[in-house]
């Protein structure tokens, strides 16, 4: 069986030598196809994946409507006012919760030719770290205690502590910030969940302008509580259904600007936490802090990423351009194939007369297509490693995520195999059926 496998594929590369052009031309066809489908594939692969997927099934968002204005809502809000935030977060009703918000945060190094910069700061509690398994490379979380005590700690980013500390262990010294100082506590290793889902919100509004889900993580984390008196004023709300009379201290104004995430090990307590809601929003009805009528919802962590539509609409349609722009390629390499092979029928009908079957025509001129279909995918494989660098280049938030995936790389062979199967079965069949006798008649 070898032997007649390794006969059929030195007569298909005796073939594929003896029409260079025309070959070279069906595996630049597959391989320009099969890179463009390949790059746009990892694309989109790495945008839609799941960012925590060992847990995401048990990580939930919980939303409630805190709003008294007079139009109520179809949906509730993406976001809470931080009185509904904190109280949810406070009952410990969930086996872990986190409330958060973010803001730009000024830091003051102290450094000689240093100045001063801002970075992305979110301010959270104790247990966003374990809940979403933020990886530590020195140090840990603040405690639980720390939360309520608004100490003044703080954990850092791996590159901002390669940025001020040379990428040392950093913990116990101080960061100077615009409006006072924190200890670290804590520096993460590299984490770049992709997207960044805990700052989902509003994308269903975004007109597939989805990107900014993409950005790093934020450089500096501070327990909630301290954010709120060291970075004062610099917290911006989602929306606000009166205005607000005062923008520094947002903690009791009619805005929503807080989140809560909530991580719901089984089934029955995410049942469970779904009847608290409504029973919450339930007694803050009755106490006249809620005037729509109870509209609360729990999604999980990938219905709430669905429910927004991370993946950029380009993304998208680039995926959707890169399938077509293959097949036309296919349907033209078919086309060539076909009139090559047919251009050799007299070949074929001196072997049919010589006594080969036409299943051995027929397998060679598909070994001949898994020839010219496996340097397509070489081609292709060499094309979507420089088209996912070309991606890295762009100026978008998700670039640098544009990285060559092994299991795409593996799916680009497979993917040229399978295509050479594909547009070589119907050029095959025809040849095989050349009748011999019409071949070597006498003029």
């Amino acid at each position: 069986m070898r032997d007649i496998h390794g006969y059929y594929l030195r007569l298909a590369l005796r073939s594929v030598a003896r029409t260079p052009w025309i070959s070279a031309l069906m595996v630049l066809a597959i391989g320009l196809g099969i890179g463009a489908c390949i790059t746009t594939l990892t694309v989109y692969h790495l945008l839609s994946g799941d960012p925590l997927p060992q847990k995401s099934s048990r990580i939930f968002y919980p939303q409630v409507d805190p709003e008294t204005s007079t139009f109520v809502r179809r949906d509730p809000p993406d976001l809470m006012d931080y009185t509904s935030a904190v109280d949810l977060w406070k009952s410990e009703r969930a086996d872990r919760q986190a409330v958060m918000t973010n803001s730009p945060l000024k830091i003051l190094p102290t450094g000689a030719g240093t100045t001063a910069f801002d970075a992305p700061s979110l301010e959270t509690t104790h247990d966003f770290f374990p809940m979403f398994d933020v990886p530590f490379q020195y140090g840990g979380p603040w405690s639980v205690a720390d939360d309520t005590a608004r100490a003044q700690v703080a954990v850092i980013s791996k590159s901002l502590n390669d940025r001020l500390f040379g990428g040392g262990n950093s913990v116990g010294h101080m960061l100077p910030l615009a409006h006072g100082a924190v200890r670290i506590v804590g520096v993460l290793k590299h984490w770049r969940p992709a997207p960044m889902f805990f700052e989902v919100l509003a994308g269903r509004y975004s007109h597939g302008d989805t990107s900014g889900f993409y950005v790093k993580a934020p450089q500096v984390y501070l327990p909630f509580f301290t954010g709120m008196q060291l970075n004062a004023g610099h917290f911006q709300v989602f929306t606000c259904w009166k205005i607000p009379t005062d923008t520094v201290n947002l903690e009791n104004q009619p805005c929503d600007w807080v989140s809560l995430w909530v991580q719901l090990d089984t089934a029955a307590k995410a049942q469970a936490y779904h009847r608290y809601l409504v029973d919450y929003s339930d007694q803050q009805r009755a106490l006249g802090r809620f005037t729509h009528p109870t509209n609360v919802r729990l999604m999980d962590l990938m219905q709430w990423l669905a429910y927004n539509r991370v993946v950029p609409s380009d993304v998208h349609m680039q995926t959707i351009l890169a399938w077509a722009f293959l097949a036309i390629c296919l349907v033209n390499v078919a086309g060539l194939l076909l009139t090559k092979l047919l251009r050799r029928s007299s070949e074929y009908g001196v072997r049919r007369a010589l006594g080969a079957s036409r299943k051995a025509i027929f397998a060679q001129c598909l070994w001949e297509a898994l020839v010219i279909g496996l340097l397509g995918g070489l081609l292709g494989l060499l094309l979507a490693v420089a088209g996912l660098w070309m991606v890295r280049q762009q100026p978008v938030a998700y670039a640098d995520l544009a990285q060559p995936d092994p299991r795409m790389l593996a799916l680009t062979v497979g993917l040229a195999l399978l295509a050479s199967v594909a547009f070589g079965l119907w050029p095959a069949w025809r040849a095989s059926r050349i009748s011999p006798a019409q071949q070597i008649k006498a003029p």
